[in-house]
């Protein structure tokens, strides 16, 4: 019976970490391509083009990953008891700035698509530094334990 728990955390650890590459990657790229779009014209090809890429970034990468990072997130906390370590409820608030980032991030790329320019190109630049800033403080919670 341990050795199938074990085997089960692993997995779970395994599935968890693929997705959440998979993730970031969505996460560093949808900020790129709003930058990409930023200088066409609303309607034109290029838009169009652009406007395609995000949809399916959206819904091939960046959602179902985020669904899948969750659910392997909370299913290893409740596997090896995280609810009461601190570097966990540090980690959990970062992964849920992540979550909002992701969102907000969503909303202005629809927003683009339609043809608003909410955010000027630097300001694009910016925020797409974060998930690496959230990346690595997570990485070194998860490893370090620091608390």
């Amino acid at each position: 019976m341990q050795e199938a728990l074990a085997m089960t955390y692993l997995w779970l650890k395994a599935g968890h970490i693929i997705f959440m590459v998979f993730w970031m990657a969505g996460l560093f790229m949808l900020p790129r391509q709003m930058i990409y779009l930023h200088p066409a014209a609303a309607g034109s090809p290029e838009s169009d083009l652009w406007a395609k890429r995000m949809g399916l970034l959206r819904k091939v990468i960046l959602t179902p990953s985020l669904l899948v990072v969750w659910v392997l997130g909370l299913a290893l906390a409740m596997t090896i008891g995280a609810w009461d370590q601190g570097w966990f409820h540090a980690k959990l608030l970062f992964v849920i700035l992540l979550t909002g980032f992701h969102g907000i991030m969503v909303a202005r790329s629809k927003k683009m698509i339609a043809g608003e320019r909410p955010m000027s190109e630097k300001q694009l630049r910016i925020w797409g530094e974060f998930p690496g800033m959230a990346l690595a403080i997570i990485v070194v919670l998860v490893i370090v334990k620091p608390f």
